[in-house]
């Protein structure tokens, strides 16, 4: 992959340095200034991400066909009237709208051209968004992960401040609402993982993720990065964040959160292994990480979008099916939606 300056600009949102001993009496994962992972963790430095943009700019270029990659129109008069089915519609990367209990859930949300901290430099779309933010429904409640860019985006962010009828409810991992109140919001509930908030009829449980944060040169790890589950409708729907694979964690979690309806799980921006896998699972370690949540289905986020990393943005079409052949699993039973598409939960 040759992206040059633009992929320098995506490397940022993927390495940083460590951080302090947590104060005594505290939880394990917070530091005397943020927050660490609860099991061993490599952030990579300067040197690493130079051997990673070496690598690529000597190696073979990789070949992006977003065309491969499904997509639909979205069914906006369902989703604007729809409050009594609980279903899910991807929006591209790791955004996706939630409709559970009446409420319309919007997940990590990014509708700009470009994740980077300007708009006229870094990774860019390969495929348009499928529905603005204007012609979705109200949104009620935003959920944010964690604060990189192509998770937490200023524009989309701004953009949802503004909706008529008032500001959604922001549900966000500790840290990141200092910055949203920077920018002029105030229905904001910022929790530690395992805590939870009851809002509009639903549940919300952050839980914890192996990853990490950072949005400027001198902030690593300042805030807390987290998945969340979201209980409701008499269903779960849980999703995991950013993370690497940690096996103790996820059967932990399952085993907290109960029966899993629907998992949301990355499966793109996952080589060079070398490089990614503290941070990212790949599509073999997403399928493992189903099962060891116990989920009863599953939908592949976090990919077909943005070209993060040196894999091309439609190879988890290719790399899931395989993992799942691997590990006995059934596509049924963890899907990739064609973008814009909806999943409507039984």
């Amino acid at each position: 992959m040759k992206h040059g300056i633009a992929a320098a600009l995506a490397a940022l949102t993927l390495a940083a340095c460590g951080s302090g001993q947590p104060p005594a009496g505290s939880p394990p994962h917070h530091t005397a200034d943020g927050y660490q992972n609860l099991y061993p963790f490599h952030q990579p430095g300067l040197g690493d991400i130079l051997r990673w943009r070496w690598e690529e700019w000597t190696g073979p270029e990789v070949v992006q066909r977003p065309e491969r990659i499904p997509r639909v129109q979205p069914d906006l008069a369902w989703l604007a009237t729809n409050r009594s089915t609980a279903s899910y519609t991807w929006l591209g990367h790791a955004s996706g709208l939630l409709q559970l209990g009446g409420q319309n859930v919007l997940i990590d949300p990014i509708f700009s051209e470009r994740v980077s901290p300007v708009q006229w430099l870094g990774p860019r779309r390969y495929l348009p968004v499928p529905a603005t933010l204007a012609q979705l429904p109200r949104i009620d409640t935003v959920l944010i992960s964690h604060n990189h860019f192509d998770h937490l985006d200023r524009d989309s962010i701004d953009a949802l401040l503004a909706q008529p009828g008032g500001q959604p409810q922001f549900v966000v991992p500790l840290g990141i609402d200092a910055w949203l109140r920077d920018r002029g919001a105030t229905r904001v509930n910022a929790l530690d993982w395992w805590q939870s908030a009851d809002l509009g009829g639903l549940q919300y449980t952050a839980t914890p993720a192996q990853h990490w944060s950072k949005r400027s040169l001198s902030d690593t790890n300042e805030t807390l990065w987290a998945g969340w589950a979201v209980k409701g409708q008499g269903k779960t729907v849980w999703y995991s964040g950013d993370t690497g694979y940690q096996q103790a964690l996820f059967t932990d979690i399952g085993r907290r959160l109960g029966t899993i309806d629907l998992a949301l799980l990355p499966v793109g921006a996952y080589l060079p292994r070398w490089f990614m896998a503290s941070q990212h699972v790949d599509p073999l370690q997403s399928v493992q990480m189903f099962r060891d949540v116990k989920a009863r289905q599953a939908v592949g986020i976090h990919w077909g979008v943005f070209a993060l990393a040196s894999e091309a943005v439609d190879a988890p079409l290719d790399d899931l099916p395989a993992a799942r052949r691997q590990l006995g699993v059934s596509e049924q039973a963890f899907r990739l939606l064609p973008l814009g598409g909806t999943l409507r939960l039984p």
